[in-house]
Order: structure tokens, then C-alpha cells, then sequence
């Protein structure tokens, strides 16, 4: 039984309702409509066929990558005579509607019927393009999923209904289980090879009893770029061992220069540009991110959905990739927590120093002994209250320094701004830095489980003397109350807030105590701002 998560649905609004193709497409003044060549063509030349509502305009770049594989798709059912297109251009001037109307074998809303072309847009809730729209050969609307479908499966979702698509889906769980090498590459069922970077055909038979990585890519992708450099040399590395080792690029490039551009630089092999097998494997794979390395064992099952991560930590020594190899390795990780030193996440060869604002180069050996916070940032990313110089706020690097990649690996930076917190002995305190900073200001120094203990007893003891409700000049509709709370944004002074609030759950209002107790009333400045600063909600600024 299919996850109903996972199933194609129906079109908003338009479920239940049955259309007639002439009534739909035509105007007062209209019952054609047209071909690239200028030919008229009867709208009830359409009953009782299948019809896709083709939404798309050529200043849409994701457009002009979906049309040729509808084409594709179009010229390859044209054979059954029940499949027909009509384009509704989103151009708004008629020269480009021309020109990428010429690209299309199928029928159009005349351009000039801009009437009409918004009121379909209107009836089937387009919010975006390209968007396909499927009727059936009575005039329902079976999906409004058309593009997606056809991205997915090409012809084999003909007729593009809910039922053909969760029909497919069950035929690939049911192959999942069986999953081999083969079936894997027999997606593609009029190729059996993969080619080399010279363009020679390597038979897909040749993989069999080896260790295969799929390597799914996008050159013109910068974080694909800088793996695929790693990944050669620990290819290169293992093929030198003597290792049965084997990579097969998924290309995901839109264009082809762009293909061949990256392929030149990987000693593997690759599905051919644009091949019909590389979506489709991407969906197989439920791809979530690039660059992505999936491992299949020798029997061609699955071994690891995605190793790129250890191979940026651990080069060639994460291969084979197995179950006990990954045990070995989180052993080898927590010895290296256990001997982290500042030197040892600071230094790499003869970058044995960070910056100041000047360009002064500081040496990491005068950091040793001190709380030091790594603040992932960049320029207009404000995140962190003022609080004491007694903490160094962030550390500069020179630009193509790598030891920020090294940084984000070794500390899991999955987005920004992050403030990791290392302690005097070169530990890690905390990778939450920047969450307690924002609860805490100041207070959170030096950010050990034991001070974040006694601070939160501190607050605790301080709340026993708040009253239970407060009236607020800023929230006259309710009293606020008194409630414990993990995390919110005051309303008052637009300031994270942590512990406790005075809240409003009725209205989804929030104060600081502070501000609901008024207890900074007749105070300038905020904690922490001296001369010549001035702060506001979450940034200082030089006055």
C-alpha cells in the first residue's frame, strides 16, 4: 500500500469537475487554436483525447529545461493519436512567444487571446511555472502534478493519472527489495553501458562484484566542484591499492557544456549527458542533497546512502564504507575530540595564525589558555547580542584560506550565523554557542554545562519573585502571565528571550521580564554598550 505522502494529487479545486475542451479553450470570437506553422485547428478536434494544459513562457528558465523533455515525451506517444498539448504562454511579448512557440510540436492559445490565457491561469490556480495540467478524455482534470510526472517517468506515466503513477511506485518499491546493479542501470532499457571521459562504451556488465559509488553532481555547483577534487584523489588512491572500486557519475548538469567541462577532470565513468536514467535515479535515491556519493555493495544493494561526508573527513580511509568501517571511524572521531587542542582545529601548515580588523596576524599559540568562539558568519549576517571583550567575539581567516571547509566538517556548520564556543584547554564546550548567546547574553560565559546550571537556578530563584500576572501599556487586551518557556521573541524590544516570559497565549504575545516588569526603566543603554556603541535588538554598532 503506497504512503499517501507519497502520492500524485488531484488538481486544487478542480477535482470533481468536468470540463468541455470547447467551451474551455475557445472565446467569443474563437473555436481554434493554432500551430507554430500559423495552421488553425478545431478545438473539438480534441474530444475524447488526453490533453495537457502546458502553462509555461520563455523567459522561464525552468521552462526551457522542461520543454524539450515534454517534446520528448509528446513525439514518442504521437503514435497513439489520443495526446495532445496546448501551450498557455506566460510571454507578454509576441515576438518571444513566437520564438519558443517554434520549439513546440503541439497546439497554443493564440497570443493574442490574452483573455483567455488569464482565465485559465485563474480557473486552474497556476502559481508557477512550468505547470502541466492533465484532463482526462472526459474533460477531468486527473492531476495537476503533469510536470512532475513526466520528470519522473517520461511516457511510462502515460496516461499521467494518480493510479498509473502510484502503480510505477509500487513496481519500484517492489524492486528495491530485490535490488541489484542491474536493475539499478536497467532503468534505461535501450542503453547497457556507461561511458569513460574519452567517450569509449564500458558495458554496464563490467561493474559486477565490485564496489560501486553513484556520484550524483552538478559542475556548475561550487560545493560539487571542491568534493570532486577530494573524491579524485582518494579514487586515484584506492585504484593504486588495488581496491575493486568503481564511480559512476549522475550527472544533474542542465546544460552540456557544463557536463563535459566537469567529466574531463574524473578518471570514472558516467551515464550520458542528459540520460533519461539520472532523474529517475535521483528520485530512486531520494536524492536530498549534492554533492551525494551513494555506495552499493558488490551484490549491488544498497551500503550507504550518501558517504561524501566521510570522505571529506577521512579520505580513503572511510573505504568500504561498511557498517564496521563506519564504527571504526566514530572511534577515531571521538579520540580526536578527546585530544582536540586549539592548534589542532586552528593550525594547518603554515596557516599557524588568524587576523585582527587591521590585517595584523595573530599567532594561534597567543589563543591557547583562552575561550575562544568561532562565529560562522558573513558580511550583513548579524546574530550575536553585544556582550564583555573578556570573550574573543569571532575569528577572521585570509579568503581561500581551507580552514574554514575544515571548520564547517569538523564542526557540522550546516547553516549560518553559528557560534561554536572552545574552551581554555582547546575542548569543545559547545556547538550551541550562538542559541545561548541570544538567551543570555553576556551571562552565558563560559558557556560550561555547570555555569548554564547555575544560571538557570539563578533565574529560577529570581522568578519566584515575579508576580503570577501583569497588565502591560503595550498588551491592554489580557493580562500577561507568568510561563516557562523555551525560546521566543519579545515583543517589546524584538530581543530573543529564554527561561521565562510574560505571554499572551491568546494572542501569541510575549515579553521579557524585564520588559513586562519594566525593570531597565530610565536606562539608556542596554547592558553591555559603552562609549561610542550603540545597540539595538541583536547588533552593536560603532557611533
Amino acid at each position: 500500500m503506497q504512503n499517501q505522502a507519497n502520492q500524485i494529487p488531484m488538481a486544487n479545486g478542480n477535482d470533481s469537475a468536468t470540463h468541455d475542451l470547447v467551451s474551455l479553450l475557445s472565446s467569443e470570437d474563437r473555436d481554434f487554436l493554432v500551430r507554430p506553422n500559423g495552421d488553425q485547428v478545431k478545438i473539438s478536434n480534441l474530444d475524447g483525447k488526453i490533453v495537457g494544459l502546458y502553462f509555461s513562457g520563455s523567459w522561464c528558465g525552468p521552462c526551457r529545461h522542461f520543454t524539450p523533455k515534454l517534446v520528448e515525451v509528446y513525439e514518442e506517444l504521437s503514435s497513439k493519436g489520443d495526446f495532445e498539448v496546448v501551450f498557455i504562454s506566460s510571454d507578454r511579448i509576441d515576438e518571444a512567444f513566437d520564438a519558443y512557440f517554434m520549439k513546440m510540436p503541439w497546439l497554443a492559445i493564440p497570443f493574442s487571446d490574452s483573455e483567455t490565457r488569464q482565465r485559465l491561469k485563474k480557473l486552474f490556480r497556476v502559481r508557477g511555472i512550468p505547470n502541466l495540467v492533465i484532463l482526462d478524455g472526459t474533460g477531468l482534470v486527473s492531476s495537476d502534478q503533469g510536470v512532475r510526472i513526466i520528470k519522473d517517468y517520461g511516457t511510462e506515466g502515460y496516461p499521467f493519472t494518480p493510479e498509473r503513477v502510484n502503480a510505477l511506485r509500487e513496481e519500484e518499491e517492489a524492486a528495491k527489495k530485490e535490488q541489484s546493479l542491474k536493475s539499478i542501470f536497467g532503468f534505461q532499457k535501450t542503453r547497457d553501458f556507461l561511458i569513460s571521459n574519452s567517450g569509449t562504451k564500458i558495458p554496464v556488465s563490467e561493474l559486477e562484484g565490485k564496489t560501486v559509488g553513484l556520484f550524483f553532481s552538478a559542475t556548475a555547483y561550487r560545493g560539487c566542484f571542491e568534493f570532486t577534487e577530494k573524491l579524485v584523489e582518494v579514487y586515484k588512491k584506492l585504484k593504486e591499492k588495488g581496491e575493486s572500486f568503481e564511480i559512476v557519475l549522475i550527472s544533474l548538469d542542465s546544460e552540456e557544456e557544463y557536463f563535459k567541462q566537469g567529466f574531463d577532470t574524473m578518471p570514472w565513468l558516467a551515464l550520458p549527458f542528459n540520460d533519461k536514467s539520472c532523474e529517475k535515479l535521483t528520485r530512486y535515491f531520494e536524492l536530498a542533497a549534492i554533492p551525494t556519493l551513494v555506495v552499493l555493495s558488490p551484490d549491488g544493494k544498497t551500503l550507504n546512502p550518501n558517504v561524501a561526508e566521510l570522505i571529506e573527513d577521512h579520505g580513503a580511509e572511510a573505504y568500504p564504507f561498511t557498517p564496521e568501517k563506519l564504527v571504526e571511524l566514530a572511534e577515531i572521531e571521538k579520540a580526536k575530540r578527546e585530544a582536540q587542542t586549539l592548534e589542532s582545529i586552528l593550525v594547518s601548515g603554515d596557516n599557524d595564525f588568524v587576523i585582527d580588523k587591521s590585517g595584523s596576524q595573530i599567532p594561534v599559540s597567543q589563543l591557547v589558555g583562552r575561550t575562544i568562539l568561532l562565529y560562522f558568519s558573513r558580511p550583513m549576517v548579524s546574530a550575536l547580542p553585544c556582550f564583555s571583550t573578556q570573550v574573543n567575539l569571532h575569528i577572521r581567516r585570509d579568503q581561500g584560506d581551507k580552514r574554514k571547509a575544515f571548520l564547517q566538517r569538523t564542526f557540522k556548520i550546516t547553516g549560518i550565523p553559528a557560534v561554536v564556543a572552545i574552551g581554555p584547554s582547546g575542548k569543545t564546550i559547545t556547538t550551541q554557542a550562538r542559541q545561548l548567546l541570544q538567551a543570555h547574553g553576556a551571562d552565558a560565559y563560559p558557556f560550561t554545562k555547570e555555569h548554564l546550571k547555575h544560571l538557570d537556578e539563578m533565574i529560577e530563584e529570581t522568578a519566584k519573585g515575579w508576580p503570577e500576572k501583569v497588565k502591560h501599556e503595550s498588551h491592554v487586551a489580557h493580562e500577561l502571565v507568568k510561563t516557562k518557556c523555551s525560546g521566543y521573541v519579545c515583543n517589546g524590544c524584538g530581543e530573543m528571550g529564554h527561561g521565562w516570559s510574560f505571554s499572551c497565549k491568546q494572542c501569541d504575545f510575549d515579553l521579557h521580564p524585564k520588559c513586562a516588569l519594566k525593570q531597565d526603566e530610565g536606562k539608556d543603554e542596554p547592558k553591555g554598550a559603552k562609549e561610542g556603541w550603540t545597540c539595538e535588538g541583536d547588533v552593536c554598532r560603532k557611533t
